[in-house]
Parts: structure tokens; sequence; C-alpha cells
């Protein structure tokens, strides 16, 4: 009888394991479509790729969403599985805090493409006076706190003038990305950070304050206004007020350039040449990551990865180019394609 009663067991076991095992499978399918969210600065090249990459006909077209750099980090590291994104795109590198969220969360295996390179420009309209600024000034113009005097104030700036007589008097009128942003994060470092004066940063670390945090902090009063997003939306309101200025990714001036044009920062103007070589004082490189676990559950996901890292694509004469992507060097080229074809992983701990 006992022995009868293990046999049956054994049977309600097998069964409840093929059943649960056809769930996995019915799950597993329940997406054919590559999901992508992240940066909205990568997004213009992402969305070209995918639109050939569906125009091949084997795979459909990936469904990209510009949620900003940190939103897709946050969403890309809430779990592996269907109900999660496949591909982030990424305007700076995965922080370790992410590395450690996307760890806690069972995403261990993530793969880095370096997609090129970008300037950050800093953009007003057609119709505006040709600008030039420092990083110094534009900290000026941005801050919480500057420094006057040797002590630090609440900003009182408010019109490009009051910073230095040489700028136009009129008011500071700058449109910035939100705090999610990874444009936002690499205009802080390679602003806010760089541009805060010495002696600010004397100031804050004598109180016990970290200089870097404290210096990228922007003012809330109204001159620095946040625009969301939406990078196609900060050029139309550019073009709507010559008075107004924002940063946003080259490929936005590039594509615009009836509307908008840069201002130079430190007497340098964006250029393909100058991205590339880093000479340009807002250069950075762009990314995207890629879940290993999700490779061979959502159709495609590789085949995208080589799509994207074509030379056709990502190449000195690719396709990318047209709309403004600088391209990498050929011998970082080469490792970025081989981290594509052999899914090689970035450590997260």
């Amino acid at each position: 009888m006992n022995n009868k009663k293990g046999k049956n067991m054994k049977k309600i076991k097998i069964i409840l394991l093929a059943f649960a095992a056809m769930i996995f499978a019915s799950t597993a399918q329940a997406r054919d479509q590559i999901k992508i969210v992240g940066s909205s600065t990568v997004y213009p090249y992402a969305t070209v790729v995918a639109e050939k990459f569906g125009k091949g006909g084997k795979f459909k077209t990936p469904v990209i969403e510009s949620t900003g750099t940190g939103g897709g980090m946050k969403l890309f590291c809430a779990g592996v599985g269907t109900g999660h994104p496949d591909i982030t795109n990424a305007s700076r590198a995965i922080k370790s805090k992410e590395k450690a969220l996307c760890e806690k969360n069972g995403v261990k295996d993530i793969v880095e493409i370096v997609v090129g390179n970008d300037g950050i420009t800093f953009s007003h309209s057609v119709k505006a006076k040709d600008a030039n600024f420092t990083k110094e000034q534009l900290w000026r113009a941005l801050a919480a706190k500057v420094d006057i005097d040797g002590k630090l104030v609440e900003n009182p700036y408010k019109k490009w003038s009051d910073i230095d007589k040489g700028l136009p008097s009129e008011k500071i009128e700058i449109l910035i990305a939100p705090p999610t942003s990874g444009t936002r994060d690499a205009w802080n470092s390679l602003v806010m950070v760089k541009g805060c004066t010495k002696t600010a940063k004397s100031l804050y670390e004598a109180d016990g304050k970290k200089a870097k945090k404290e210096c990228a902090k922007m003012r809330e009063d109204g001159y620095a206004v946040e625009a969301g997003e939406n990078d196609t939306l900060i050029v139309q309101k550019l073009a709507a007020n010559p008075s107004a200025f924002g940063f946003f990714g080259y490929s936005y001036l590039v594509a615009n350039k009836d509307k908008i044009k840069a201002a130079g920062i430190n007497g340098v103007q964006p250029s393909l040449e100058g991205i590339q070589d880093y000479s340009y004082p807002i250069a950075r490189p762009l990314f995207f990551y890629v879940k290993k676990a999700h490779i061979g559950v959502v159709p495609g996901i590789q085949e995208f990865m080589k799509e994207f890292t074509s030379k056709k694509s990502m190449g000195s004469r690719g396709y990318l180019t047209d709309i403004g992507l600088v391209p990498l060097a050929s011998d970082k080229y080469k490792t970025v394609r081989t981290a594509a074809t052999d899914l090689t992983t970035i450590k997260i701990k």
C-alpha cells in the first residue's frame, strides 16, 4: 500500500514538473519583441538600428522607450524574465549602486556595449547671437551656491552679464535635463564639478561636505528649468525663445541645424573630430547594456547586438554617423565588437 502511494506521489510530481515546465515555456515565449529602455541621447541611434533590424524581416522591430538613463537602469535591474526590459541605453557608464541593484534582483550577467562618442552641446536658437562660455561661467549660471568675496552664497546671478560683463545683458534661462538623465550626470561631471572654483571646493570641504556633490547642485529659483527627457521638445523651446539655452547630445544639434546652433565651450565648437579625440571639452562615451539571461528567450537579441555594432552601423562610414554618432577609434571598436559577438560580461561586484 505504501509502495503504491509512493509510486502515485512520483507520478504526481512528474505531472507537476511537466506542468511547471509548460508554464515556464509559455512565459518565456510571452514576448517575441525586444524591449529597450533608457537614455534619450542614445534613443535616436537605437531607433534607427531597430527600424533597419525590423525591416530585415526575420525579427520584429524592437520596442524602445526613452526613460532617461537612470530610469532605464531601474527598470533593467528590477529582475530577469520577459516582464523586464532586455536592453537599456545609457549616456554614461553603469554606476556601482546600479550594479548592486541588478545583483540583488538576480541580474548578474550583463554585456556592456560602447556605442560611440558624443558631445553634449550647449545650444540656443539660430536667431540668437553667437556665444561662448567657460565652464566656470556655466557653473556660476547654474549652481545653487557660488563663491563671492570668499564666501558661499545663494546664487545671485540673474543676467549673464552679472557673471561677466563680457557676456550678454540678458536673463539667464537654461533648460536642463532631470536628475534621472545620464546627460545630466555627464553635465554635472564635465561642467559643474570642473567649472566649480577652487575657492568653492575648499569652502565646502572645510564645512565637512563633499565638494563634488555640492558643486553639482543646481539652483531652483527659476533660472534653471527642468525640461524632461524629451530632447526634441527642448529643441522646439529653444527655437521659439532666442534668449534660452539648453543642453543635449550632439545628434540633436545635427538633426536641427535649421533651428539651433551650439555655443562654444572654452572657445571650442562641437565637431566630429573634436568629440572623437576629446578635445571638445564636453565629450563622453555612450553605452547600451544587455541582459544575457534573455538571449535565447526573447528572439533576436544577439542579432540586434550584431547589427548595432556592425561597421555598416557604427563604423566610420556607418549610417549612424549621418545622424551625429561619433565613431570609436578602430582598436576600441574591435573590443566592442568582440564583446557583442562573444557576449563578454562585466563585473558587477
